[in-house]
Parts: structure tokens; sequence; C-alpha cells
């Protein structure tokens, strides 16, 4: 603490606009101040354990945040304020041997304190707490030995409290930056038992202090929800949405889960193609249903929701199955649900088998006319989707059914299919869904 023992007369040094008070008085008070501090100083190093006794009671007494602490290990709590105590009031005597060892013990003490999940603001105060009983020791020692002299140790008293605040900014700083090292700590041991949990390489062992860490219980129910940009064939801004995926920080895709669901608190993770998010479940087999429903998806996004699984250890399944309804979403955006389109899922799961199935059932229709080609996709598709209804299926593509049924025919014809055979619709449905999907 240089400020409490440099000569006054030092400090005012260099031009001022204010006139200095007369030499010879301003030095003669200046070391008066000093030499009363030193001596009332030297009596207080002499007693440091009867004071580290009292500010320990005094924090045990005035501070719940140390008490525990205190319960904890007595000794240890004393070792630190006694060593606090004795380089600070060290500084007041000889600063330029103490004012190093002091900050360094104020910074240790700071990031002690944030490991040990004090508040900084009870380690704020037990520092002001110290400094108020130093002073008022250093005051009653002044004035057991010569009252007169109080009115001098008045001169360094700001000196004195400044020195305390430089300590508290010293612990604050050191607290604060432990307090992020720790934050980013724990939040990338979060990171990694997250990515862990979603890759399947998870150790048993690790999955108790994973449900700890997470707060999520080991043995629940999850889903997993897999989210990127819409695919699209030209650069845009889908493409540069999937580059940000790739290394460092992403943001997360804007995809909005129902407050009311539990899945709400889901876990992010982003992956290189994709973002996961670790759904807990508690509600009814249709829960994943009414989730999908109110998922608030942007346009141009998709997001594919797998099936449900048990307990942490089969999160790895639970993102394999995501990732599959992804794969299962439109190209241009939307929503899946594993469990709602498994004929889809089959085909996107193995896309040579589908795309070979594409060109048996539908390669005959690639010799027609590019626009006559699309129409009779387009009638099989509606067809389909109308559950075999040429009534339904007209009403959707504004034509009479029997236009509907023509079509059908020359299809058949084309393809030597028949779609009222079992087999052939269940081809021709999974030929359509390839076509859809992949692209072939």
């Amino acid at each position: 603490m240089p400020q409490v023992v440099r000569s006054r007369n030092g400090a005012l040094r260099g031009p001022s606009p204010v006139p200095p008070l007369p030499h010879r008085f301003r030095s003669l008070a200046d070391r008066e101040s000093v030499e009363v501090l030193h001596r009332a100083a030297r009596v207080l190093v002499a007693s440091l354990p009867a004071l580290t006794d009292r500010l320990v009671e005094a924090l045990y007494a005035q501070e719940p945040a140390y008490r525990a602490a205190i319960d904890s290990d007595r000794a240890e709590v004393w070792q630190e304020v006694h060593h606090s105590l004795r380089h600070n009031v060290g500084s007041l005597i000889q600063p330029r041997e103490f004012r190093e060892s002091a900050h360094r013990t104020s910074r240790w003490i700071g990031e002690i304190r944030a490991e040990q999940g004090v508040p900084l603001d009870a380690v704020l105060h037990a520092f002001r707490m110290g400094g108020a009983m130093v002073w008022q020791d250093l005051v009653d020692e002044t004035a057991r030995r010569d009252p007169d002299d109080i009115r001098l140790l008045v001169h360094v008293a700001a000196d004195v409290w400044n020195f305390v605040d430089e300590h508290c900014g010293v612990v604050a700083d050191a607290y604060r930056q432990a307090e992020r090292r720790l934050s980013w700590r724990r939040e990338n041991r979060q990171r990694l038992m997250v990515a862990a949990l979603l890759d399947g390489t998870a150790r048993i062992a690790d999955l108790a202090e994973a449900a700890e860490m997470l707060g999520l219980p080991e043995q629940g129910r999850y889903a997993v929800l897999a989210v990127a940009e819409g695919r699209r064939s030209a650069a845009g801004p889908a493409d540069a949405g999937v580059a940000r995926h790739g290394p460092g920080p992403a943001a997360r895709t804007p995809v909005v889960l129902p407050a009311a669901h539990p899945g709400a608190a889901a876990l992010w993770h982003p992956g290189p193609d994709a973002e996961f998010a670790i759904l807990p479940l508690t509600g009814p087999p249709g829960e994943l249903s009414e989730l999908a429903a109110a998922l608030d998806v942007p346009a141009g996004t998709r997001a594919g929701i797998g099936s449900a699984v048990e307990g942490l250890a089969a999160l790895g399944d639970a993102r394999r199955l995501a990732e599959t309804a992804l794969r299962a979403c439109p190209a241009t955006g939307g929503t899946v649900l594993l469990d709602e389109h498994l004929p889809d899922a089959l085909v996107v799961s193995s896309p040579a088998l589908a795309g070979a199935l594409a060109d048996r059932v539908l390669g005959p229709l690639d010799r027609l006319d590019p626009a006559d080609r699309d129409v009779i996709v387009e009638t099989l598709t509606a067809w389909l989707d109308a559950d075999g209804s040429a009534q339904r299926a007209g009403a959707r593509l504004y034509c009479h059914r029997n236009t509907v049924l023509n079509r059908l025919r020359r299809f058949e014809q084309l393809t030597g299919r028949c779609l009222t055979r079992p087999r052939d619709a269940v081809e021709v449905s999974l030929a359509l869904a390839a076509r859809r999907l992949l692209g072939t």
C-alpha cells in the first residue's frame, strides 16, 4: 500500500493548480502521521493470531456464506485469514516488500472462494470487515499509547481505506476471472458429455454423473430433435445456413418448442450438418405427435423427430433416428415425426436400393415428354394421398375423376404395374417417395 507510507510531499510533486502548504509543515505532519501508523501497525503484527481469531469469529457470526466453510475446516479458514492479515498489515509498514505478495494473496483468495461457490458479495464483505477491524485496532492502539496522536492517524485514514478498496478490486477481478474459467469448464464438460451421449460413446459408468450434471433422469424417456436448413440446388441463404454449422460455435436454428411441453427446456447441441435437441418425455404415448404439431419451424427449415427411447444410454440411437427423420423431410422444409413416416424412413435409410426401386418402377415414364411425365406422377401421388379415391384425387387436381382413372390406366400400360395389386401399389408408393426425397 504505497499510498499509506509515501511522503505526502512526494504525492504533491509536479504542477498543481492549488498552491501547496509551507514545505516544513507538510513534511513534519506526514512524517509524524506515518510514524504513528507504523507504531500501531507493528503492535498489530505482534498480535496477529488474536486478531485472526476475532475476525474468524466475526465472519462466523455476521457472514452466513462463510459459516459452512468455517464449520467444515476452521483451521483452513483461519490460516487463510491470518495469511491475508499478515501481508496486508505488513504492507502498512513495508509497502515495497509486501505489496506484490499481498496482491497475490488477495487474488488467491478470490480464486479459491469462486471455486468454492462463496458469493462474491460475501467475499468482499469479509475483506471490508477485516479492513474495519484493522483500522479500529490501529485507532485503539494509538489512543492507548498517546490519544493526541489520533489526529495524526486521521491523515492516513483515506489511504488505509483506499488500500482496502484496492484489495477488494483485486479480489473481485480474480473472482470473476476464476468464475469465467469455471463456467467455461463446466459448459465445456456439459458439451462434451452431451456430445458423447448423442454419439453413443458415453460410458455406462459415466451415466449417473451425466444425469446429475445435465439435470436429467438416467432412466427417463427421451427423443431427439434434429434441425437443419432446407436443401437447395443453388447456393443461397440455405447453403449459408448449413455452412455455419461447420467448425466453431454455431447459432441455434430458430425452432421454437411449445412452452407448455417439458421438452421446451431441451438441451441443444450443434453438429456438423444439423443441430440436435434432447427432449425429455414425461407424457402419454401421443406426446411426440402433439409436440411435432405444435413445433414452430420457420419456412425453409427442416425438423426431424426420432422415436422415443428409454434412458440416457440410448440417446445415440435416438439421434440416429432423428437424423433419419430429418432426411425424410421435404427438401424445402417442414417437420417429420419418424413414427408417422416410416415408409419414407425406409427409403432414405437405403438410398441405393431406393434409387434402384425408383428406376425399376418409374423408369418407363422417363421416356415421355417431361410435362407429360410430371402429370402422371402428380396424379399417382394425389391418388395415393387420397387413399385410392379417384373422386378426391380429381378434386385436388381440379379435374374429373375419369381423367384421373385414365391417367392411372396409362401408367399401368407404360410400366406393367397394376395399382389394384397390393405388392405393386407398395412398390409404386416407395418409388414415388424415393423420387421425392432423393431426387433419383
